[in-house]
């Protein structure tokens, strides 16, 4: 038999077992590291430091928005502060805020900054997309 999760101590009290508790106690004692809900690489790290350096430092917060021929794309917007459910990513020295309606559409992505003759832009590398339009602007993510 496994160890009792919960005993009866009298007439529909209920305790948890002592085994549990010193497990728990020894648990809460390991550090444990968290991992970054976006990762940035180095460019979008120097792009990101230079977009925020001015008179009035701002944030930059990304999310998702429906549009485009796979449904969704990114958004990014300057914000003054975090919102209230915002998951915040620092990496550098930088911090950008992600959206908390977009995070689980993010989670787990890579964040570069790419720079050709043609266009400058952030790009994304996110394991969640099942799918693409042809232009890359939007995405579909799995349920």
């Amino acid at each position: 038999m496994g160890i009792p999760l919960l005993s009866n101590i009298s007439r529909g009290s209920w305790a948890v077992s002592p085994t549990i508790l010193r497990h728990l106690s020894t648990q809460s004692r390991i550090p444990r590291a968290k991992k970054a809900a976006l990762t940035i690489t180095p460019s979008a790290v120097a792009r990101l430091a230079n977009l925020v350096q001015g008179p009035h430092p701002q944030l930059i917060r990304i999310g998702v928005r429906n549009k485009g021929c796979a449904g969704l794309s990114y958004h990014l917007e300057y914000v003054d502060k975090p919102g209230k459910f915002d998951e915040v990513v620092e990496q550098d020295g930088v911090q950008v805020l992600i959206d908390s309606k977009a995070l689980f559409s993010i989670i787990g992505s890579e964040m570069d900054w790419r720079e050709d003759a043609l266009s400058a832009r952030f790009a994304f590398k996110n394991p969640n997309v099942q799918d693409a339009c042809g232009c890359g602007e939007s995405f579909t993510v799995g349920s």
